[in-house]
């Protein structure tokens, strides 16, 4: 089995999907953070392919951040100054070649996630 990586977002203050967030990938060696892809969430809140596919599939630890301020802005959440969840860093390993899948749900005022399937 080969391994691959997607994300699912959801908007838990309107009980949507977050269509239109922006999200970078990033993979972590040591004191080195190296950007690989920024993708967008399409009208599901997930991507429109794997963020990270089979063929460039590798164990190891990773980042997603989420850029929650710009999606919060687009949608008419009242602003703040600053806004108190703006980009959302999510650090997580990948120790085999396997489907992870690490959906976030996202108010103006809390996040979680989780390893999904």
């Amino acid at each position: 089995m080969s391994g691959y990586l997607t994300t699912h977002v959801l908007d838990t203050s309107r009980g949507s999907p977050a269509s239109g967030l922006t999200i970078d990938l990033y993979r972590i060696e040591g004191d080195t953070r190296t950007h690989l892809k920024t993708v967008i969430t399409n009208d599901d809140g997930r991507t429109d392919s794997q963020i990270l596919p089979a063929d460039e599939f590798e164990t190891g630890t990773y980042e997603l951040v989420f850029h929650a301020g710009v999606y919060l802005d687009r949608i008419g959440t009242p602003p703040e100054e600053p806004r108190f969840l703006d980009v959302i860093p999510l650090r997580f390993g990948m120790s085999e070649a396997q489907h992870y899948h690490v959906p976030l749900l996202l108010s103006p005022f809390g996040y979680s996630t989780y390893r999904g399937s």
